[in-house]
């Protein structure tokens, strides 16, 4: 089910297009990765489905119908730029953010002691947020964005100032929250934690959509024939076998095996690759290599860049 919805968004400022005609579709109790390079409007999507600016034309949906103002309440937003009081105690902040949230001040109570025992972090509690790390004043934050139980919630950058401890901590919280029935949409520079978070990703580069589709789907979508192959044997008999049709990219021996990454450049089958090599060496082990987020960021971006 569809649980979000954004239809044919445009937005400019000025003489600058943020957005131009940009749909997503955010299926229920899911994480959707929203990506793309910095200036290409991923912000200014996030912040129309906010309400906190409109957009010039299209249509946001949540669960099937238009979005009103009151929604928002059912937003959890945590934003790349951080915004807490510094000279404020945590406690008294958090709860203050809560009651904004539409919790009645006993309500807050409960809740933030729940995820201050759950972060471990209760002695807190009195402290004011110029005390903590950039590190900790994000876990405060993350708890005020989530106090309320939102069902559609917004992370940009949520890693931001994190060490690799309170990292894993974040994803499993929010991999907890999506199971617990949020809707997640999370913006991100860091690819590794889109392959192991995302359901779905959709990417934005100068103000238009890309790529949308499952993260596995778009993977295999950009792979390139590339495979990484340990054998046992003589590597110019190999490479002689190998041929013009197959383009060895990187070649390592050492006294166990020996390892090669070739491309497939006629794209037959893989048992045609492996027959080609199997009379010269001993196969070890054939792996086809699928690009990670990372590669396909890339690729996609580039792309779009040489067709404008």
């Amino acid at each position: 089910m569809e649980f979000f919805n954004a239809l044919d968004v445009d937005k400019e400022f000025a003489t600058v297009k943020a957005l131009s005609k940009v749909s997503i579709s955010v299926k229920e109790q899911s994480i959707f990765g929203l990506l793309g390079p910095n200036g290409a409007g991923k912000t200014t999507l996030i912040r129309i489905i906010n309400q906190i600016t409109a957009p010039d034309s299209g249509e946001i949906f949540l669960e099937g119908r238009k979005m009103r103002a009151a929604d928002v309440a059912r937003i959890g937003y945590l934003p790349e730029e951080r915004g807490l009081y510094k000279k404020m105690k945590i406690g008294e902040q958090a709860i203050y953010l809560a009651q904004l949230k539409g919790l009645t001040k006993k309500e807050s109570i409960q809740n933030l002691k729940y995820w201050f025992k759950r972060f471990e972090i209760t002695d807190w509690w009195n402290k004011k947020i110029e005390e903590l790390s950039k590190g900790m004043q994000q876990k405060v934050q993350f708890i005020t964005t989530v106090v309320h139980q939102p069902k559609l919630l917004i992370f940009d950058e949520p890693f931001s100032g994190f060490d690799p401890i309170n990292t894993n901590l974040m994803k499993r919280e929010i991999l907890k929250l999506r199971d617990e029935g949020a809707t997640i949409i999370f913006s991100t520079h860091n690819m590794g934690s889109v392959e192991e978070l995302c359901d779905h990703i959709a990417l934005i580069n100068k103000s238009e959509k890309i790529v949308d589709g499952p993260t596995a789907e778009i993977r295999e979508k950009y792979k390139q024939n590339i495979f990484e192959v340990k054998y046992r044997g003589d590597f110019e008999k190999v490479n002689k076998a190998l041929g013009i049709k197959i383009k060895v990219l990187e070649h390592n021996e050492s006294r166990k095996e020996n390892r090669l990454r070739i491309q497939h450049l006629n794209g037959n089958s893989n048992n045609d690759l492996i027959q080609t090599i199997l009379p010269v060496a001993e196969i070890i082990s054939f792996e086809e290599i699928i690009p990670g987020m990372n590669d396909v960021f890339i690729t996609a971006v580039e792309e779009s860049n040489k067709s404008k």
